[in-house]
């Protein structure tokens, strides 16, 4: 009773809410070094210490599922739609201009259930594109129909200045960085994912997508979120004309809104890192997942994501190699640049490396004519250069083992590539046991410029690492050796990336 009269205290006073951080976290923690025990003791230690610097959630591994295939995704989100009563929470870039089906289906929901909002967060740039086909005239209908509960928020980078935004051409405005979180959830269950709201992704697009099922503390987590957002966001309206963009926050312009940001946002997280401590102890029988949020926006000067692989990567370097185990470890990338921190962080490791990156024809740009046709050639010569420093810090391998680094290149006809994560096993011959997914391309623009949800994902499940090493093995399935040091990138490609080589 006192000790909980006390942090009620702490909670709304200035004087001690410094104090009331280290009284909970440090619990938090004691707390996690009790219930960690389960998992492998290659991760034991950072799972622990992650505990004390990010939200976490208990799940069970019978409520998770990995799936593997676009048409898996696309079928799965429906069905979440369907099955939703209170609330349809969607976050992604876009929503492409001809899903009529997807569309119909959001419609349908909410008219057989009356009290049901739809929840939608996307990139105001991307929706915005001027013509016929604008992504966000496809949402007219939706907010006609059901005006008062449906709630569309656009998220606009404010690195683009409004000046800039007069001179920046509409198809390159979005270099500026862009609204990156990919959530696809309703009521109690959330599906995580890098796709986004389009025909490829639900065809002949790869990429990654984890199910979770009676999660209702998770599932306010991501809702919460993406809640916290629409906050320093566009709000859309109905109108006979046409959609119409209204900026709420009188207090901050839409191009000034980094402060309030930063501010928001780590509150926010702060905020679910105390409540982990009571989510979990309520908790009779303790899970065998553990998952921790991890928010990246570098424009807003929050690093999670980075501080959280500088924190993994320093605990490989620290670990006792005697018994003749070394953790291994697998990264894919749709586009495949990765900054120079993580760059670093590999190269100085003394864990083995194993990495997918698109083929050119795999890149979602190939083909594309003007500047945009050069992307790929542009991924060419970053994994150039990033494999010079392979070679020069003498971890080139053909093939992956416990210390050497491979690139691979994926490459299936008719399809393109755009899954991303790491995976991480405890050496050679065991499946994974820690996971980081979600919307980063862990790539300079993924640290810099776009805003970005991701999970780190531990589980001590023997089921569910071999759903995790049957994902690899699917996606090492159409890699091949990676052949980039066969290409020519022209001049005007080099130049180019001089230019904006962070925006790639």
């Amino acid at each position: 009773m006192l000790a909980a009269a006390y942090i009620n205290v702490c909670k709304h006073s200035s004087t001690h809410k410094a104090l009331f951080k280290y009284f909970t976290v440090s619990k938090c923690a004691r707390h996690f070094s009790t219930t960690t025990r389960d998992f492998d003791p290659s991760i034991r230690e950072f799972v622990s210490r992650l505990a004390k610097k990010q939200p976490s959630f208990r799940v069970a591994s019978k409520d998770v599922r990995v799936l593997s295939q676009p048409s898996e995704f696309y079928t799965n989100l429906l069905n979440i739609i369907r099955r939703a009563r209170r609330r349809i929470f969607l976050s992604s870039l876009y929503i492409g201009f001809s899903e009529t089906e997807l569309i119909n289906a959001l419609d349908d929901a909410l008219r057989n259930n009356p009290g049901l909002h739809l929840y939608l967060n996307l990139d105001y740039n991307r929706s915005t594109r001027p013509g016929p086909s604008s992504p966000i005239l496809s949402l007219l209908p939706l907010l006609r129909n059901h005006e008062h509960r449906v709630h569309i928020s656009l998220f606009r980078s404010p690195k683009l200045s409004a000046t800039m935004a007069k001179i920046v051409p509409p198809r390159f405005n979005e270099g500026w960085g862009t609204w990156h979180a990919k959530i696809y959830g309703s009521d109690d269950e959330v599906m995580i994912s890098g796709a986004n709201l389009n025909k490829a992704y639900f065809s002949n697009r790869q990429d990654r997508y984890l199910h979770f099922t009676a999660q209702p503390a998770f599932a306010d987590y991501c809702f919460s979120f993406l809640k916290t957002v629409s906050g320093f966001s566009y709000r859309v309206l109905a109108t006979p004309s046409g959609p119409a963009l209204h900026w709420e926050d009188t207090s901050v312009l839409p191009w000034q809104i980094q402060s309030k940001a930063e501010r928001v946002l780590s509150q926010f997280q702060m905020n679910h890192l105390l409540s982990s401590t009571s989510t979990t102890e309520e908790q009779a029988n303790p899970s065998d997942v553990v998952i921790f949020p991890v928010i990246q926006a570098g424009q807003f000067n929050i690093r999670e994501e980075e501080h959280t692989l500088s924190m993994l990567f320093n605990h490989l370097a620290s670990r006792d190699d005697s018994l003749g185990q070394r953790p291994v470890m697998n990264l894919t990338s749709g586009y495949f640049g990765l900054s120079k921190q993580y760059q670093d962080l590999i190269l100085k490791s003394n864990a083995g490396c194993s990495i997918i990156a698109a083929s050119p024809k795999a890149n979602g740009f190939y083909g594309s004519g003007g500047l945009s046709g050069l992307i790929p050639e542009g991924y060419t010569l970053l994994e150039k250069r990033f494999m010079s420093a392979v070679r020069a810090a003498s971890r080139l391998s053909d093939v992956p083992d416990h210390h050497n680094i491979s690139l691979e290149e994926w490459e299936r006809d008719g399809w393109t590539y755009h899954a991303k994560g790491i995976w991480l096993s405890p050496s050679m011959d065991s499946p994974p046991v820690l996971t980081l997914f979600g919307s980063t391309n862990l790539n300079s623009r993924s640290a810099n410029l776009d805003t970005e949800l991701s999970f780190v994902m531990a589980t001590s499940s023997d089921d569910l690492r071999r759903e995790l090493q049957e994902e690899i093995q699917g996606l090492h399935r159409w890699a091949v050796p990676w052949r980039g040091g066969e290409r020519k990138v022209r001049w005007r490609t080099k130049a180019i990336v001089a230019l904006v080589g962070g925006m790639l």
